[in-house]
């Protein structure tokens, strides 16, 4: 992998493409860009809710943003699960190749914890980018990797839920210690993956060591009984 060059973080805002620009940027990786699709209402490639919230998070970390829109996702002609995610990948594709005959780039990273679904597209992306995969979380034991968000500082808010065991209480928590400790358990009873790889829970990271300022949220909670979602009425920077 070369250190040289600009990278791009795929970037949602959540605690997991959040952690993967931060250990990018930790290693010493030029990260110049962030990049982040924003999905329909359904996606089995990217991070769904609050992704307008990603705008506030790069400009806190201090890097520039590219947004790709619901428009220019393909998916809607996909006739099953795989034909959808290779349709997803088209934009994200076509917009780092638009952003290759820019600048300088070297790779793209991505918070994928073990879902090979998502993981075998973008490596596959990257081949043919003939660019690197930064990929920090990749098949670590999500219990410590959990932890090393949390100690590094991380605000990790819990925006969506939607699996058995996580019930309305969950909606707005910090993802502490405690939390975490709770969702192992839950792990353990229901299956629950303890960072929500599974979809079972959306986050959103509103401080950490490497922004430079915090992110404040104003909601409402939306609960439909089985699932539920933070509808954010207002967000800004704070001091």
């Amino acid at each position: 992998m070369t250190e040289s060059g600009d990278w791009v973080g795929l970037f949602s805002g959540g605690k997991d493409s959040s952690w993967a620009v931060y250990r990018a940027l930790e290693a010493g990786l030029d990260v110049t860009r962030l990049l982040t699709v924003h999905p329909g209402d359904d996606s089995y490639m990217y991070h769904v809710p609050a992704t307008h919230l990603a705008a506030l998070a790069a400009e806190s970390l201090g890097i520039e943003l590219i947004e790709v829109t619901p428009d220019d996702l393909g998916a809607a002609e996909a006739t099953d699960s795989s034909e959808q995610g290779d349709a997803e990948l088209e934009p994200l594709e076509a917009a780092l190749e638009a952003l290759a005959a820019e600048i300088d780039l070297a790779g793209v990273t991505a918070g994928a914890v073990e879902s090979e679904y998502q993981t075998n597209r973008i490596q596959g992306m990257c081949d043919r980018l003939e660019i690197d995969l930064f990929a920090p979380l990749w098949q670590e034991d999500p219990r410590e990797l959990g932890e090393a968000m949390i100690d590094a500082g991380f605000e990790i808010q819990i925006i969506q839920v939607a699996a058995h065991g996580l019930d309305e209480s969950w909606l707005g928590r910090t993802l502490d210690h405690d939390a975490l400790e709770e969702l192992v358990e839950l792990n353990e009873q229901y299956g629950v993956h303890p960072l929500g790889e599974g979809g079972e829970f959306e986050t959103f990271v509103t401080d950490g060591p490497h922004m430079s300022n915090p992110i404040e949220l104003e909601y409402e909670t939306v609960w439909e009984g089985t699932r539920g979602h933070l509808e954010i009425t207002d967000a800004r920077l704070g001091e």
